[in-house]
């Protein structure tokens, strides 16, 4: 075998992918980093060919309280912010703040639009707002019953709703009866019912009502028999009357979790119902009927999150000592009760600690492991993918891990903890074993992040009660290369003084260390474009790291360094 020793070995450090923090230094990537802040590839001004600094904050509003919640409604064809912010609700245009409602609840919110009306839940209330007036939102109120007699039999229409206490019920007078029961008996004596006998309204004093009823159920009493309909078998009495049901309302009241599917809403996060979700009426977010609900596998542990994706909602529910966490509603069509929603469970046992979201149509969620994503045929198996692995080390060791916040934002995945923002990159993916992960970049700012929400690809992050967006700003990072041997762990090596070659834009600071040493400072460099040549000078090592550093902005396209090998190492 003949000897290496005098060989000229060349390293290149390019096509950088993301970090690698974890524990196995021998087999990272030349394209990782072991050790990197605040650096990223802006897919838009360098269409991914460098690493480079990331932008700074600037603060663009400051409001009384913490921000809880920031969405865009566009009124006029002009974009607003609506800010939840402490107990108050604002709508943001120009820099102006005008406030819109008071009493929320000092908690993450939600909200969709629905025909043009900004919808909002927060866990104690469901509002909406058109432009103009913010209030509660009021109930649809079903026609329970039609086509009655005065008995009371007829036709059951549609169900009660959880968000109304009054219902409809219409009749077809005979001429000769005064007493017309409804649907239930011991209805609300706190409101009159109100009576229309052919489309007219009636003053109270031409009826009566007996509120607890008969063995048929609540009745109206006329002062004299409604005529009977010119068209047989037309419903001309039309009544509503008032039959609260303890506890319907704060079903959906007390959800923190909504998802619009299927052109309806469904919400669940209600912690005295922490397995079910609930769902609205077909293109109605003001009507959930009280048999719109699904109860997610036979255990109560409770729903974390709701995701969209493959035609399907998916239900991700806590660990738990059940086999299925991981729940999924495909719609169908049922030929007496309409469109359903049956729920199916998966062959997935890992339950989700935090958050969920469909970042590019992966499915994925936080567990005690990190990042999962959902893969495979729904109609066959499930397939748990890991995400995260580059990165566990870091994020799982994280004191707030439960509470990361998820947020998409120019094809990059934002999972922020604190302080800590850990990007998984969509257009860069890796296989590992069985399966395909994401390349990962991460990021330390300077403020704690409470809340973010991306809006016109402008990204909005709060810290309490400050909300930033994004812009150039002198910003500390860096990025260092492994800790490398050159494939011969085995022998002393000696850099090529002439040897390094790096291609860089901006202001930069290059430093080496070899074996356990510090960093030693080499070069530094400031408004350079295109390649340079550091004279690094270093014998007799077993490993080597470089590390490009700057307080402000730089890119990073390429590093090239050459050693010689020499003898082996002395133990």
């Amino acid at each position: 075998m003949s000897s290496i020793s005098g060989n000229l070995i060349t390293r290149n450090y390019n096509s950088f992918l993301g970090v690698d923090f974890s524990s196995r230094k021998d087999e990272i990537s030349l394209k990782r980093s072991p050790d990197a802040v605040n650096v990223w590839k802006n897919y838009k001004s360098t269409a991914g060919r460098c690493i480079e600094t990331r932008p700074g904050l600037e603060l663009y509003k400051e409001f009384d309280n913490n921000i809880y919640g920031i969405f865009q409604y566009d009124i006029n064809k002009q974009t607003h912010l609506i800010v939840h912010s402490g107990t108050k609700l604002y709508d943001l245009y120009n820099q102006t703040a005008t406030l819109i409602f008071e009493g929320l609840n000092p908690s993450e919110s939600f909200s969709f639009i629905y025909s043009n009306i900004f919808f909002l839940k927060d866990g104690i209330n469901y509002i909406e707002y058109d432009g103009e007036t913010c209030s509660q939102v009021v109930g649809y109120i079903p026609r329970t019953k039609i086509s009655m007699s005065a008995t009371g039999n007829g036709t059951t229409l549609e169900d009660v709703n959880l968000l109304s206490d009054f219902r409809y019920n219409e009749m077809t007078a005979d001429g000769t009866s005064t007493i017309y029961h409804l649907d239930t008996e011991n209805i609300d004596d706190d409101y009159v019912p109100d009576v229309w006998v052919d489309g007219v309204k009636l003053s109270t004093t031409n009826y009566s009502v007996n509120y607890v009823g008969d063995t048929l159920g609540a009745y109206i009493e006329f002062n004299t028999p409604p005529l009977a309909p010119l068209t047989d078998g037309k419903d001309n009495i039309k009544v509503k009357f008032k039959k609260a049901v303890d506890g319907y309302r704060n079903r959906i009241l007390r959800c923190t979790l909504l998802e619009v599917f299927d052109n309806r809403v469904f919400f669940s996060g209600n912690k005295d119902y922490p397995s079910t979700i609930f769902h609205s009426s077909l293109n109605n977010p003001r009507y959930i009927s009280d048999t719109d609900y699904y109860n997610e596998g036979m255990d109560a542990s409770k729903v974390m999150a709701m995701v969209v994706g493959n035609n399907n909602l998916w239900v991700l529910k806590e660990p738990s000592s059940a086999n299925t966490t991981i729940y999924y509603h495909t719609p169908a069509l049922d030929s007496e009760l309409g469109k359903t929603y049956p729920s199916q469970h998966s062959s997935i046992s890992t339950g989700c600690i935090s958050k969920a979201i469909n970042f590019n149509d992966d499915i994925v969620f936080f567990s005690n492991r990190g990042l999962e994503g959902i893969s495979g045929d729904i109609t066959t198996e499930q397939v748990l993918g890991h995400r995260s692995t580059f990165i566990d080390s870091k994020l799982l060791n994280e004191n707030n891990y439960k509470n990361v916040k998820l947020v998409e934002w120019q094809g990059y995945l934002l999972s922020i903890i604190d302080n800590h923002i850990y990007l998984a990159d969509s257009k860069q993916k890796s296989s590992i074993v069985d399966h395909w992960e994401y390349e990962w970049f991460y990021w330390e700012m300077t403020k704690n992040i409470t809340y973010a929400s991306v809006i016109n690809d402008t990204l909005y992050l709060c810290s309490d009660n400050e909300i930033y967006t994004l812009t150039e700003k002198d910003i500390e990072a860096y990025w260092t290369t492994i800790e490398d041997e050159f494939n011969y762990p085995q022998y002393q090596k000696t850099t090529n003084k002439k040897g390094c070659v790096v291609d860089l834009e901006g202001n930069i600071t290059i430093y080496v260390k070899t074996d356990n040493k510090n960093f030693e400072k080499i070069s530094e460099y400031k408004n350079t474009k295109g390649f340079v040549v550091p004279r690094i000078k270093q014998k007799k090592w077993k490993s080597i790291q470089l590390k490009f550093s700057s307080n402000k902005k730089f890119s990073l396209y390429s590093g090239t360094l050459e050693s010689y090998i020499g003898s082996y190492i002395k133990r």
